[in-house]
């Protein structure tokens, strides 16, 4: 038996009445994007924004429950200055479009990772849409920004350690479903599929404890040209998959 099997073709056609609750997305690509065009990475960044917009819209038209997608890492601090503010202002512009247009478009928002970091400006537009929204019906994205897997399970941790201390928790009561409470995905199913466009084939520290059991589908496809159809591949390719979790 071959040890490397040829690559096959998704196939297309999705059955929109049998879709995966959760859908999370890692956008990445767009500084490869930019470089390929000879453009400056601030641009990638612009256009995958857009893109996200696009998908965003496209997972409340086809009656996804919820999406949730990596924006910012805790490792991505670490990028020059200048590519982090277009970032941030791209987020604020974002917000505040969102905010403008949420009686409209209705899509519930929910934000993943340490907000502390941003400026008051920014938090506030966070915990503003997050409000706004808490009562919408359809489509929930969760913005995975200044998040890190890792840091989320230390944070957990502690948070259940401090209640131990306090008296309201014992160690002996600790299961994996009283820890998910403690994450930032309390009361979020857990995603059915983890989508990577790039090229790159690792989850980066994204949702390491939720996506245990997740299906992956990985595309070489760069996240600014990630389209409505690429993502019909990646679910077509799901509901073809036998998810048996661990089962036989």
């Amino acid at each position: 038996m071959a040890l490397f099997q040829p690559k096959r073709e998704a196939p297309s056609q999705v059955d929109f009445e049998h879709l995966p609750r959760h859908v999370a997305i890692i956008m990445d690509g767009n500084g490869r994007w930019a470089k390929r065009r000879g453009l400056p990475r601030t641009a990638g960044h612009a256009a995958g924004a857009e893109t996200f917009r696009t998908i965003a819209t496209y997972c409340k038209d086809i009656g996804l429950e919820y999406l949730s997608v990596y924006a910012f890492s805790t490792e991505n601090w670490r990028r020059p200055m200048e590519e982090i503010s277009a970032i941030m202002g791209l987020l604020k512009k974002y917000l505040l479009e969102a905010i403008a247009k949420m009686e409209r478009d209705r899509v519930k928002m929910k934000f993943f990772g340490d907000l502390s970091p941003l400026t008051p400006e920014l938090r506030q537009l966070c915990l503003e849409t997050e409000e706004i929204s808490r009562h919408y019906d359809g489509v929930q994205v969760n913005i995975c920004l200044n998040y890190g897997g890792r840091d989320e399970l230390v944070r957990a941790a502690r948070a259940f350690a401090a209640d131990c201390l306090k008296g309201g928790a014992r160690p002996e009561d600790l299961t994996e479903g009283t820890f998910s409470n403690y994450l930032f995905s309390a009361g979020i199913p857990d995603p059915d599929l983890v989508i990577r466009p790039s090229g790159e084939l690792r989850l980066s520290n994204f949702l390491p404890w939720q996506a245990a059991y997740a299906e992956l589908y990985f595309t070489d496809v760069l996240w600014p040209d990630f389209s409505k159809e690429e993502l019909n591949r990646a679910l077509a390719d799901y509901q073809h998959r036998a998810r048996r979790f661990g089962g036989v």
